[in-house]
């Protein structure tokens, strides 16, 4: 029989009054379990039409300040935070059969964030930065592959690298928060915090 927490609840929500501090402890547990990207997590946007949009992306930064992620600044999921600065996250670890739903406001990174970012990465990452137009239509594959040899032909020196000014990261502050746990007879279990001033606000919700 599984132990429960003070609001009856699987004891892997534990009783924590901040839900960063949850997501701390769930994401370490599935770094352990899932094979591949564990800080994978799907990013809802609207444009200005109000049309939604969904797409897969990283988590590279967690603070107090919110959840961190880095793309081009002209791609569409940008262009849509531009104009519509709110955003849903969603993480999903079939192998812990557990999910947290993120909502919230959303702002561009500093550009001394961005830039500690970027020189993190790999070489041939930071090269793609600069050849890719993320999303634009491509004519053949080749001119992409041309581009990332005339940008290493440009900075052959993998230590001096600057970062595009089109390329930084969005950091989503969080206003709520759900955590869910599966159950094989969807009975699942599920937590919501929401943020009421600057205090976390704790509800169970039904499946």
């Amino acid at each position: 029989m599984n132990q429960k927490n003070s609001l009856g609840l699987d004891s892997c929500f534990k009783d924590l009054d901040d839900p960063l501090a949850l997501f701390t402890i769930w994401l370490a547990e599935a770094e352990k379990k899932e094979i591949n990207d564990p800080n994978a997590l799907s990013l809802a946007t609207t444009n200005n039409k109000n049309e939604p949009s969904v797409r897969m992306v990283l988590l590279k930064g967690l603070s107090k300040k919110g959840f961190v992620f880095y793309t081009n600044l002209n791609s569409p999921k940008s262009s849509d935070l531009k104009k519509n600065p709110k955003a849903e996250m969603c993480f999903h670890w079939k192998s812990l059969q557990r999910q947290i739903r993120i909502f919230g406001n959303i702002n561009q990174v500093s550009d001394e964030e961005a830039d500690t970012y970027f020189n993190s990465r790999p070489y041939k990452s930071r090269i793609g930065a600069w050849a890719s137009d993320q999303s634009k239509v491509m004519n053949k594959r080749e001119e992409f592959l041309k581009k990332i040899d005339e940008f290493k032909k440009k900075y052959k020196d993998k230590n001096n690298l600057p970062r595009p000014k089109h390329w930084s990261g969005w950091c989503l502050n969080p206003l709520s928060i759900e955590f869910w746990v599966g159950d094989q007879y969807r009975i699942h279990e599920r937590l919501k915090y929401s943020k009421v001033s600057n205090n976390w606000k704790k509800e169970i919700l039904y499946p």
